[in-house]
């Protein structure tokens, strides 16, 4: 067994693993752990991991075995693993794949191996609900029509199944790529042939960092399974970056590719949509538009920044458990905990390349990140103390000084293409007449959105306010610096995405600068610490500058 020099971890009996920061082997330890590990805290000298059951099944399916976990612990503990640990990392780890979804003869079934499994499973209403025979020792039919709901009912009782029941024949279509005006990267290709996982695979969740070309995966996917294909993604804007991809980059021609949105209702061979259209608040529409999953016998549905999927689109994908199904993502994070929803209905996580692994390769920019504490004015210190807790969080983020931080990190960029980012729309509004820059928001109609975005990637404007509508999926290479000025709460997968707007790879110094703009001593800078969790996890330091100290950014 190896075992570092200095090792900088110490593992606790409560499966927390404490991570010693200023250790020289603080980035290998880092990285082996956040294979079967979640980051739940990040002060200045200690990070404190957590192994969770959810954290094991994904290593699982990826192939990290229980006896690997334990190896990368003991090399890099200070200390004797607590036996109660290595104990639960077996018993969780192994019960992955205990029960497999199975087809023979054309029927479906549960298997295991463990007879006692399977009374145990007879025994439970949310799992023998789904049966549609008596059980066998090892085995037992199940309706097809629930396989993704069995799969859900089986991760509540800690037991992820393995699904190897294949999919079903669906209408082919000629796709194949237009290599001679790009080049697949090799990790672009890796993490398909992870997808697919030696046949085992077709359905499950790529993790790749902002900027590295996640639709190129979904592209390189689709080439190799030659389908009808159905693309879900979060917005308009998004749906025709991919739909440019799919023209520049496949032989699809583009009559045959559809947008279904607000705009277009068009069905077509490859069919690109967004959640929202998916998500109507009225009942009657959501079915009319769910249809979209009926239309055609599509053999493949790509997930654009999966972890964004809402309830309802949960709900039509536990019916279409037949299908392939690949979900794209910078992070799985989800504030709402239904990480385990995505693992049961569209798959484990199969493949997840680091931030800084890209960044070193020079596949996406270096970044710096700053917190930029603000002190709140005197007028509204009163205002503040009387509020209630969520008044609370909007007043410190609605901090009018913060005007003053944004024109002293202006002048340090000037000439840098700069995205301002908000949550609150009346506040964007005053920020952008006061600095006369345009603002996006979602009232914004999208041929004025295309139309700016356009005049910022050409360098007709260098300054753009945005509210959230640009979090994701939003293709603005030139970006350079971002300042965020408010956010949704403790959102870690938002401060993500809001980084990632900057790491498209540049010329020159292929750098980046992200800029959180905090009330001090407020309930802003309580979420501040959480949000920058997952960013910190992978790698990025936030370096804390008290702006009313150094009145210009060092």
């Amino acid at each position: 067994m190896t075992i570092v020099e200095n090792p900088p971890l110490i593992v606790q009996s409560d499966m927390t693993v404490l991570l010693e920061t200023s250790n020289p082997n603080y980035e290998e330890a880092r990285d082996e752990l956040a294979s079967f590990a979640e980051m739940i805290k990040s002060p200045e000298y200690f990070h404190t991991y957590k192994i969770t059951p959810l954290s094991l099944w994904n290593a699982a399916s990826a192939g990290v075995t229980s006896d690997q976990v334990i190896a990368s612990l003991e090399k890099f503990s200070k200390y004797d693993i607590p036996e109660l640990v290595k104990a639960r990392v077996i018993q969780i780890s192994n019960r992955y794949g205990k029960v497999r979804v199975v087809k023979i003869d054309g029927e479906l079934y549960l298997e295991t191996d463990d007879e006692i499994l399977m009374i145990q499973m007879a025994n439970e209403k949310t799992v023998a609900k789904y049966f549609i025979a008596d059980p066998e020792p090892t085995r037992v039919k199940i309706n097809p029509i629930y396989r993704g709901h069995i799969k859900q009912a089986l991760m509540n009782l800690q037991f992820p199944p393995e699904d190897l029941a294949g999919y079903a024949i669906s209408d082919s279509l000629d796709i194949s790529l237009k290599l001679s005006s790009f080049s697949p990267r090799p990790y672009q290709n890796s993490a398909v042939s992870s997808f697919f996982a030696g046949g085992k695979g077709g359905h499950g969740v790529i993790v790749l960092p902002c900027g590295a070309g996640k639709t190129i995966v979904g592209l390189i996917a689709m080439s190799k399974l030659n389908t009808e294909t159905l693309i879900l993604t979060t917005s308009i804007t998004a749906v025709r970056q991919w739909i440019n991809e799919l023209v520049e980059k496949t032989n699809i021609d583009r009559s045959q590719i559809g947008e279904y949105s607000g705009e277009k209702k068009e069905i077509l061979p490859v069919t690109v949509s967004t959640y929202q259209i998916l998500s109507s608040k009225n009942k009657e529409e959501e079915q009319k538009h769910f249809q979209l999953f009926s239309k055609r016998n599509w053999g493949f549905i790509v997930y654009d920044e999966v972890h964004t999927l809402p309830a309802p689109v949960f709900r039509i994908t536990a019916e279409l458990q037949a299908k392939r199904r690949l979900g794209l993502t910078a992070t799985l994070v989800r504030e709402d905990g239904l990480e385990t929803d995505v693992f049961a209905l569209i798959g484990p996580k199969r493949h997840e390349l680091g931030w800084k692994v890209l960044e070193k390769t020079g596949f996406i920019a270096s970044a710096e990140c700053y917190e930029m504490r603000i002190k709140l004015p005197d007028e509204l210190r009163m205002p503040y103390a009387l509020a209630p807790k969520r008044e609370k969080f909007r007043i410190s983020a609605e901090n009018p000084l913060k005007l003053e931080c944004i024109r002293t990190i202006l002048r340090k960029h000037q000439g840098a293409h700069i995205l301002i980012i908000g949550q609150y729309i009346d506040q964007l509004r005053i920020i952008s007449d006061e600095l006369n820059a345009p603002i996006i928001t979602g009232k914004v109609s999208n041929s004025v959105r295309e139309r700016i975005y356009n005049d910022f990637k050409t360098g007709k404007i260098m300054n753009l306010v945005v509210s959230k509508v640009a979090n994701f999926a939003i293709d603005l290479p030139d970006a350079n610096v971002a300042i965020e000025i408010s956010g949704a709460f403790g959102s870690r997968q938002e401060e993500a995405q809001r980084l990632g707007r900057i790491l498209r790879p540049k010329p020159g110094e292929n750098k980046a600068y992200f800029y959180a703009l905090v009330t001090a001593d407020s309930r802003e800078e309580d979420f501040s610490a959480h949000r920058q969790l997952f960013l910190v996890e992978q790698g990025y330091p936030y370096k804390i500058i008290d702006w009313d100290v150094a009145s210009s950014v060092e």
